[in-house]
This record gives C-alpha cells, sequence and structure tokens, in this order.
C-alpha cells in the first residue's frame, strides 16, 4: 500500500496516526477497567515504564553518536543530583545540540 505525498495523503496519514494513537490508548483505559489491581499487577504496570525507557535507551547508547551519550550522560547525571525529569531532558537535549555543534565526533 502506498500514499501519495501530497498533501492530502500527508493529512490522511496524520488522521490515520491519530486515530490508532486514540484506539490504543482507550482501548487499553478500557481493558484495564476489567482488571483487578493487586500488588504484583500494580508492580508491572509501574516497571512497565522503566523498561520502554530502557529498550529505548540502551540502543542508543551503544551505537549512538557523541551527541546521544552525551545527552545520555548529563540526562543521567542531572536527573540523579536532582530527582527533576523535565531539567534533566532539557540539559540532555542542550548537550547534544552543543556537541554536534561543535562538531565533536567522540567523547
Amino acid at each position: 500500500m502506498t500514499v501519495e505525498t501530497t498533501v492530502a495523503g500527508t493529512l490522511a496519514l496524520i488522521v490515520i496516526m491519530t486515530l490508532v494513537t486514540l484506539a490504543t490508548r482507550f482501548g487499553g483505559v478500557f481493558l484495564m477497567s476489567f482488571v483487578t489491581i493487586n500488588p504484583r499487577i500494580e508492580s508491572f504496570i509501574n516497571t512497565m515504564a522503566s523498561s520502554v525507557l530502557i529498550a529505548i535507551i540502551v540502543p542508543m547508547a551503544v551505537s549512538g553518536d557523541a551527541g546521544s551519550l552525551a545527552a545520555l550522560v548529563v540526562t543521567a547525571v542531572i536527573m540523579l543530583a536532582t530527582k527533576k525529569p523535565l531539567p534533566a531532558i532539557a540539559a540532555g537535549i542542550a548537550s547534544a545540540g552543543l556537541v554536534r555543534y561543535l562538531g565533536i565526533t567522540a567523547l
């Protein structure tokens, strides 16, 4: 299946992705309304977010460029120091941008 890369095709893709996102989010809430939250389920839900984050970060740490490694290190250090995610993320983004702007290729 191909979609033309016209304005209408792009808008159609955005609408389809929006509908799929909404269906999965609402579907998840609907399905979880039938689940009794016990300590085991609660532990799974709390751990799941961390495992998804790790699954995204590890490949970047292994095969990323200097900018992505700088972002990872700076974000981790600031998160550990301040326990606040927003400043840590902002500093990580800024460090990646700075390293890439300066053209640093290896740390």
